[in-house]
């Protein structure tokens, strides 16, 4: 089955093919007066254990299943879950929950949704910290069968990787896990776009699609 996973996560029936690293900021953070903890991606909540402990002790809002299992695997608790898994909905989701209390949102340095602006424009008293960075891996050799061949995209930043370095061939098909990760596509070229954001779904969806090429 010619299906790659552009992540390290491991899945059945799939080949990882990751495209990109985390950096850990080596950094202080105090947490002291903070009231509620807002994570986007698993990394954020790595990142933070890292850096401090006692962020498990403060309330955490995640905006989709696998960051919140990454929080309560690490010990955290999980107040929330958006509904959304995307970060504009999300802050809005946010707005009336955290009118009064102080808020971090713990990001990586690239940040595509405009969150933070939004709650601060709803009177939200939040700021943003900085805990991580992605990067693209090194070039792996790839060795591709002539077949149809599903490559699964994670993120914009597994496509901003994949394209630097791989081309693009017609038998390859290209599976997003949402809309913001589709958008990040500078080609014309046909996308398929999960209904559910999660890997889990991408790869059914993949496996439907190797069977009707």
């Amino acid at each position: 089955m010619n299906i790659y996973l552009l992540s390290e996560t491991y899945h059945e029936g799939v080949v990882n093919l990751p495209q990109i690293k985390i950096d850990y900021k080596d950094k202080k953070l105090d947490l002291t007066s903070v009231e509620a903890l807002i994570f986007s991606s698993k990394n954020g909540v790595k990142a933070l254990d890292k850096i401090n402990k006692n962020w498990k002790k403060i309330p955490s809002y995640a905006i989709g299943t696998q960051t919140a299992k990454t929080i309560r695997d690490l010990g955290g608790k999980v107040e929330f879950i958006a509904k959304s898994s995307y970060g504009d909905d999300f802050a809005h989701e946010l707005t009336q929950k955290l009118q009064i209390k102080k808020t971090i949102f713990i990001r990586g340095k690239k940040v595509l949704s405009d969150l933070e602006n939004i709650l601060k424009k709803s009177g939200v008293d939040i700021y943003s910290e900085v805990v991580y960075e992605t990067t693209c891996k090194e070039k792996v050799a790839l060795h591709v069968k002539s077949e149809k061949t599903v490559f699964i995209f994670t993120s914009p930043s597994t496509v901003e990787c994949f394209f630097k370095n791989y081309e693009w061939h017609k038998n390859y098909i290209a599976v997003c896990i949402g809309k913001v990760t589709a958008k990040a596509f500078k080609f014309d070229i046909p996308l398929h776009v999960s209904p559910i954001q999660t890997i889990n779904a991408c790869i059914e969806l993949a496996k439907t699609l190797i069977k009707q090429n």
